[in-house]
């Protein structure tokens, strides 16, 4: 299965990201750096966060046989909304 398209984030702040990353670490999801890719049960994301223009693009590049893409990309936009600012 192809991977999904990528999602890209605007109006991302440095604080912000790093909201969203220790969220994700919390998860289990060793989200580490500007850029990189992790795998947790068997959903793999890779990510690419640019400070300068406050962009964050999150792509999901595989799902177990279970779950759909869709769903996975879902819940990358709800927990990205969530933690935008009031």
């Amino acid at each position: 299965m192809a991977p999904s398209a990528p999602q890209t984030f605007h109006n991302v702040s440095p604080a912000r990201f790093e909201e969203l990353a220790q969220r994700a670490r919390a998860a289990g999801i060793p989200l580490d750096g500007n850029s990189g890719s992790a795998t947790k049960f068997g959903i793999e994301v890779a990510w690419n966060y640019s400070p300068e223009t406050q962009e964050l693009t999150i792509q999901c590049l595989r799902t177990p046989f279970f779950l759909k893409f869709d769903d996975v990309d879902a819940k990358i936009r709800e927990l990205v909304q969530q933690s935008q600012p009031a």
